[in-house]
Formats: C-alpha cells, sequence, structure tokens
C-alpha cells in the first residue's frame, strides 16, 4: 500500500443560502486548497468531485463543476453521486494504483435549492415507504424514539450533545448556528419532531469542501506534516428500515472494525451527525475511547451542507494533525436514513 495523506483542506462558510450558482461557489475553495498546498492547478494529477443532480435539479450538473478546475491543460477528472467523502475514497484508490501522486477532492451542495427534508424520501424503498413522502426529520425522529424507549440515551444526553457542538461552533468562523447554549437551554425548546427539538436537527446550508491529498515524498513535500490515511473503509446496510435495528449503526460498527479503530488512542473524532442523537450511535459504534475530543468544529448539527458536510469531518479531523494538536484521529462520513452508509478513515501524523 502506497503512504497517502491529506495535505491540505479548505471549505467555505456555511450559509443557510445562496444565489451563487455551484461553480461560482466552488472557484474560491478549489483556489485557495491549491494555495494552501503550494499547488499550481497543472500539478494536479486527478481531480474527483462529490454532489447529487437531483438537488441541483439538472442532469448532469456535475459537469459544469469543471468550468470550476479549469480544463486546459486538459485533466483527469470523476464524479461520484455521493457526499465528497467518497470521492476522496476514489482518489484514494486512484493513488494506491498509481495512477497520480496528487488529487484535489471536494464536495458542494445546496441546501436552499429545495425542500431539503421532503426531497430526501426519493432515497427510501421505492414501493412501501418512499412513495408516503416522510420528512427526513420524522425518519431520523423514529430513530431517537426507539433509542429512547430502549434506554440507549437520554433526552439529556442529546442535549449535551447540541450544547458541546453549539459551543464548540463559537470559534469555528465556518459554522453557520454559532450560538452557546447550555443543556438546560436546549431542553426548555419545544419538540418539532418528537422527540427531536429543532436544535436536535442539522443546520442545512449551502457550502463547499475540498481536501488535497498527495502519495509519500509528494505529501512529505507539500506538507510538514501530513495526516497519512492508515486505513478507509465504508460499508452500506440495508435500504429498507424494517430489517434494521434503529438503536445502532451495524455499518460504521463493521467499518471501524475494518480501519482498526481501538487498535490505539484516539485523539481526535470528526463524526458527521446530522442529528445529535446519531452523533451517540456513531460513537458507540467507533468504539471511541475516553477521552476522545468529538467533533471540535461542531459537526454538523452547526453546518451541514449537503454532499460537502461529511468530506468536511475528514478535513476538519486532518486539521488537527497539521497544527500538531493531535497524533491520531478518526473522520467520519455518513449518508443516507438511520446512517445508512457509512466512511470511516483513520489518520495518523508521523
Amino acid at each position: 500500500m502506497r503512504d497517502v495523506g491529506v495535505v491540505a483542506f479548505a471549505q467555505s462558510p456555511c450559509i443557510a443560502a445562496t444565489t451563487l450558482t455551484p461553480v461560482e461557489m466552488i472557484v474560491p475553495v478549489i483556489t485557495e486548497v491549491l494555495a494552501t498546498a503550494g499547488l499550481d492547478r497543472r500539478d494536479v494529477g486527478f481531480w474527483c468531485h462529490g454532489s447529487c443532480d437531483y438537488m441541483v435539479g439538472q442532469p448532469f450538473s456535475f459537469v459544469s463543476a469543471v468550468d470550476a478546475l479549469g480544463a486546459w491543460p486538459p485533466i483527469v477528472e470523476s464524479h461520484v453521486e455521493m457526499d465528497g467523502a467518497w470521492a476522496l475514497y476514489e482518489a484514494w484508490l486512484k493513488m494506491q494504483s498509481g495512477e497520480c501522486d496528487i488529487a484535489v477532492v471536494f464536495g458542494n451542495g445546496k441546501a436552499s435549492a429545495g425542500d431539503y427534508h421532503r426531497y430526501m424520501a426519493v432515497q427510501l424503498d421505492p414501493y412501501v415507504v418512499g412513495p408516503l413522502w416522510p420528512d427526513a426529520r420524522a425518519i431520523a425522529a423514529m430513530q431517537a424514539r426507539a433509542c429512547l424507549d430502549a434506554g440507549t440515551f437520554t433526552e439529556r444526553d442529546m442535549a449535551e450533545v447540541v450544547s458541546r457542538s453549539r459551543v464548540a461552533a463559537v470559534t469555528n468562523p465556518r459554522a453557520l448556528a454559532r450560538d452557546p447554549l447550555t443543556v438546560d437551554q436546549v431542553l426548555a425548546t419545544a419538540t418539532t419532531f418528537d422527540p427531536l427539538r429543532e436544535l436536535d436537527c442539522p443546520a442545512m446550508a449551502d457550502g463547499v469542501s475540498a481536501v488535497v491529498i498527495a502519495a509519500g515524498d509528494a505529501a512529505r513535500r507539500l506538507n510538514a506534516r501530513p495526516a497519512w490515511i492508515r486505513s478507509l473503509h465504508h460499508i452500506i446496510d440495508s435500504q429498507r428500515l424494517g430489517t434494521r435495528d434503529a438503536t445502532v449503526s451495524a455499518s460504521t460498527t463493521a467499518a471501524a472494525a475494518l480501519a482498526e479503530v481501538t487498535a490505539d488512542k484516539v485523539d481526535v473524532a470528526e463524526l458527521h451527525a446530522p442529528f445529535s442523537h446519531q452523533e451517540l450511535i456513531i460513537a458507540t459504534a467507533l468504539g471511541l475511547p475516553a477521552g476522545t475530543v468529538i467533533n471540535p468544529s461542531g459537526g454538523a448539527l452547526v453546518g451541514n451542507p449537503p454532499m460537502a458536510a461529511g468530506l468536511a469531518r475528514l478535513g476538519e479531523a486532518a486539521l488537527r494533525i497539521h497544527d500538531g494538536s493531535a497524533d491520531r484521529v478518526v473522520g467520519h462520513a455518513t449518508q443516507g436514513p438511520w446512517l445508512q452508509q457509512n466512511l470511516v478513515c483513520v489518520m495518523e501524523g508521523e
């Protein structure tokens, strides 16, 4: 296996709505991440993009993203209809095959382009559940209720996740929800999708995330302390909600075992948990040891741009390696209802 590391990360501020086109959103972030790595576009051997045409409402909309990259001189690029974290997985595989040494990976999405929580129903079982058009928050609320009834955690535990995320967001200039709240303040708010409060739900946003990954000596040249990807795995659970235990995340547990998350300490874990209760499920599924700092960026609860928030978790975790505040970190990304598909990435400093 080739040594591959994250050498640069950039993201746009999470904003509630923008009139910018996807290309206009992507250009400054690509420019920033290349500048951070000290690269020219011609140095990049592979580009990989994560987005969703359905959310944009335009077939093959990802093709226009090439305008943000510059197609001359000719480039090698690819696209995944997933969060940018899965684009990183494809780029990592590309490097393992020896086809390139430097890659730029990015993801973008606009939650403001439509009713996000309604149109996500199209990802559900198309015969039984999807035609009912359930709200994504209602689906998540069913999971939270199952966990509460099973005694997996309490509403106060969920409120503690929200409070910690809001406090962390104060020092994150790119977060959307940045007002700190105490646990009691969270519990004092009304439920909107019982047992979920609005604060338990993701701060939906428009945004872009991008990372540069590089192999071997190229990584060492571009960053004095690369975040070396020691393991990277993703697993998917059944689409049929009725066949799954809502109180656990089997795919996260399986991916974590393959990634050997518990083989050593974990200083920082950036978890893509769109809902507060899902952070508790993911942390348990990963087997995170006591003392792990979870979501120092605030996570998806304070800024959740579709198709970019998962990649942002990997980028945020890598930054802790870059600045020397952590030696071993975990980045996690998810897609689908009830944490259907999960990606786990373990990174270490040299």
